[in-house]
């Protein structure tokens, strides 16, 4: 009987011998490093928030096709909120705000003035509008995970971003959540743009492109429109 098990044992040591071993791959995932350089501003930042477009199901007409400035105060709300909505609280929030505007008597295309009080009044938010931003004032923002939105003449985006239809819309209102220094590029939430999540511009095409909503009321106008930004706190 003690052979019979000495003869078992000595089989079962054979085959842990010699069975392959199943061997998964270490995955190594490293954070991107950043730099403090000499204005105390980290040389690379990114917000991470939900992304939606101004036309949730794709459909461009009225009022969808206007809808950048809403669509871009919604960004921000969400990213406030922590949210991450389906399509039909994404068109159904939408609507109320072009409800509230004409409400208010706003015009379908609202200048950055006109969206913070929209901002304030339908959503409670705290409302800056900085006139002629650098590129150190949009760091200093978006490096305490503020985001920026800013009103842009969108044939000099189309540059770019050739996702645009007809080189691009005259006014357009987008999300700016951060920078990289390395590539020279501010990353956005385009929301004029079913590809426009984290999508990239140039330091000098995005700072070139802001013009808020022209004091004539014709957006073909727009290079006469004023260098404002609009920063929402919560």
């Amino acid at each position: 009987m003690a052979n019979i098990k000495t003869f078992i044992i000595g089989l079962l040591t054979l085959f842990r011998l010699y069975t392959p071993k199943l061997i998964t791959p270490a995955v190594s995932i490293t954070p991107r490093p950043t730099v403090i350089q000499s204005d105390h501003l980290p040389n690379y930042h990114l917000i991470n928030t939900f992304f939606i477009t101004q036309a949730p199901e794709k459909n461009w007409d009225e009022p969808w096709q206007d809808g950048c400035e809403e669509a871009a105060i919604l960004t921000v709300k969400y990213y406030y909120d922590h949210q991450s909505p389906g399509t039909s609280q994404i068109k159904t929030d939408l609507q109320s705000m072009f409800d509230y505007e004409k409400s208010i008597n706003l015009p379908e295309d609202i200048n950055i003035s006109q969206m913070a009080t929209v901002s304030a009044s339908l959503f409670g938010l705290k409302t800056l509008v900085v006139n002629n931003p650098s590129l150190e004032t949009f760091k200093k923002y978006l490096s305490q995970n503020i985001p920026v939105i800013i009103p842009a003449d969108g044939k000099i985006l189309f540059q770019e971003n050739s996702h645009f239809k007809s080189g691009g819309p005259w006014y357009h209102n987008l999300v700016v959540l951060g920078y990289d220094d390395d590539r020279q590029q501010f990353i956005v939430h385009d929301v004029g743009t079913q590809f426009g999540a984290y999508f990239r511009y140039s330091y000098r095409l995005l700072l070139n492109s802001i013009h808020d909503f022209p004091a004539n009321g014709q957006k073909e106008d727009i290079a006469s429109g004023a260098k404002n930004v609009l920063v929402l706190l919560k």
